[in-house]
């Protein structure tokens, strides 16, 4: 969407030699000796246009959703499925120019939302800005990349995805003043009651994170649900440590005149970060017909609402400073 326009500067001609002191006749008729041309280290640069401010395309968002829960459907967190849609996002990240690695996620077998699903390995795809040090002050924004087992899920969590690669771009094509992190989490989706069986990705890479690492994450913000149709977005938290993230998360929406509502919510991945007192907060979780079934496709999302989250965020991270 952003393209960087360069100024060409005119090739001068060579300099044609004018009249010396020596060769300027005092009188007679006027010298039809050419004028000398300036030279090029006098002439004036092209100036190199101002390239247009990185903003938000809904275009982009769409197409990433339709590619995830369209073209590649239902993605179990253990499934081949899964496995190419976590190719797509890694190699998306390389080609911004972002740090990309993998971390294996083992789950357990168990009940997925009715369906029976067996134990196997998942993965963490992480994109680092770069010059990242994980243990100097950066952001993480998330969104987790695993379905239910029936459900092609386009919001549920197309949707995430799509706006997080969408926020990569930007942010790598202007770079915010705080780090970011991007991680795509595998294993989100529930195998059973309880926290213990739920959310294996993020609770796992949290659980291996250092004591310095997890004192240089500023904030969290999981993107979750984030495009079905609502005049407002949700902005959620866990608990108390998040309570100040919510609050710039709205700041940051009302200076681009976005509506949010404020929610408690730990049904996703920022309740992982929260837990080990890490502010935390989570961007949707609008009630749909959809959820967590064969009807969670493209046309449950809305332009509209993918454009507000996404704008949001971006804003947000304008807003950082180190």
């Amino acid at each position: 969407m952003v393209a960087l326009l360069t100024g060409c500067t005119p090739e001068a001609g060579p300099v044609e030699p004018g009249p010396t002191r020596s060769e300027t006749p005092a009188s007679g008729p006027p010298s039809t000796a050419p004028t000398p041309r300036p030279s090029p280290s006098t002439a004036s640069p092209t100036p190199t246009p101002t390239p247009p401010p990185a903003e938000v395309s809904a275009g982009r968002i769409l197409a990433d959703i339709e590619r995830l829960a369209g073209d590649i459907g239902p993605r179990e967190a253990t499934s081949k499925a899964f496995y190419a849609a976590a190719e797509l996002v890694e190699t998306r990240f390389d080609d911004l120019g972002y740090r990309t690695s993998r971390t294996e996620v083992e789950v357990p077998a168990g009940n997925s939302w009715g369906t029976r699903v067996r134990a196997g390995t998942s993965a963490n795809v992480i994109a680092d800005s770069p010059g990242l040090d994980p243990e100097r002050d950066h952001v993480v924004i998330g969104a987790h990349l695993d379905t239910v087992p029936v459900a092609p899920g386009a919001e549920d969590n197309a949707s995430g995805i799509a706006v997080m690669l969408e926020l990569a771009r930007l942010a790598a094509t202007e770079r915010p003043e705080v780090p970011v992190r991007f991680i795509a989490f595998g294993a989100e989706e529930p195998r059973g009651d309880g926290d213990a069986l739920h959310h294996f990705g993020s609770q796992q890479f949290v659980a291996d994170l250092s004591g310095a690492e997890r004192r240089a994450v500023r904030a969290m913000v999981s993107l979750d649900r984030v495009g079905v149709r609502a005049d407002y977005v949700p902005v959620c938290r866990g608990g108390s440590y998040g309570r100040d993230l919510q609050d710039q998360l709205r700041a940051a929406a009302r200076a681009v005149r976005i509506t949010t509502r404020s929610c408690e919510n730990r049904s996703s991945d920022h309740w992982s970060y929260e837990k080990v007192e890490i502010p935390a907060a989570r961007l949707g979780s609008i009630a749909y017909a959809g959820y967590h079934s064969r009807d969670d496709v493209p046309s449950v999302v809305n332009r509209g609402q993918l454009d507000r989250v996404g704008r949001l965020m971006w804003s947000w991270l304008g807003r950082l400073r180190s």
